[in-house]
């Protein structure tokens, strides 16, 4: 997987902003692709004058809602049957639905706003989201608030690196060499991305419960 993953990146890598696109569209689908890979070195070009970063941003999100859209009608137009038929290429379980299903169906249609924050749920929760028939127009809107979110934290912190870091080869692939610097602060993103998660899923429970008494 890593060679193809890899080999992706080289491919789009060469098409610009139309490689964002097309990495973070594969990144919403089955295709375990991260999205480390795309929008870090969009912001490290962006740093080096080479990219605008607003249009990488944009890109970059709407690549991730076309990804999500597809996996959304997907489910809603051919069922559990049609996902898990064309899941199996890409080593989706059923096993792994059923866990999708259940947390859309603990956390409701605010889960596709959390979800998109949160490494390996983010690709797949627009599966629940369509067999449920979700409202089209809230779906986009969840959808497109937290992959937004999260490519705008990938992208700066790319640019943040490229403040950071000197010593990146651009000659040669630099790409591997920035995702081993972003790393440790990947994961302190994390972190900080799971506190909020957990303080708006609050504030969202709370808003709904008010809203019955």
């Amino acid at each position: 997987m890593h060679e193809i993953v890899n080999y992706i990146v080289d491919l789009v890598s060469q098409f610009g902003y139309l490689g964002i696109f097309i990495m973070m569209f594969l990144e919403s689908t089955f295709f375990p692709f991260p999205s480390e890979v795309a929008m870090i070195p969009a912001g490290y070009l962006a740093f080096k004058g080479e990219m605008n970063i607003v249009i990488a941003i944009l890109v970059g999100t709407v690549g991730s809602l076309s990804g999500a859209l597809f996996n959304y009608y997907l489910a809603k137009q051919y069922g559990r049957k049609g996902v898990l038929a064309f899941g199996k290429y890409f080593f989706f379980t059923e096993e792994k639905l059923q866990k999708m299903e259940e947390y859309f169906m603990k956390h409701g249609s605010f889960s596709t706003f959390v979800s998109r924050l949160i490494p390996g749920i983010r690709q797949l929760i627009s599966l629940p989201a369509g067999l449920s028939n979700m409202d089209f127009k809230k779906f986009t809107i969840y959808t497109t608030a937290g992959a937004g979110v999260w490519i705008v934290v990938l992208t700066l912190l790319g640019y943040y690196l490229g403040v950071l870091v000197e010593d990146i080869d651009t000659t040669k692939n630099y790409i591997p060499q920035l995702i081993d610097a972003s790393k440790p602060y990947v994961h302190q993103i994390l972190y900080f991305t799971l506190t909020a998660i957990a303080i708006a899923t609050s504030i969202y429970i709370w808003n709904n419960k008010s809203k019955k008494i």
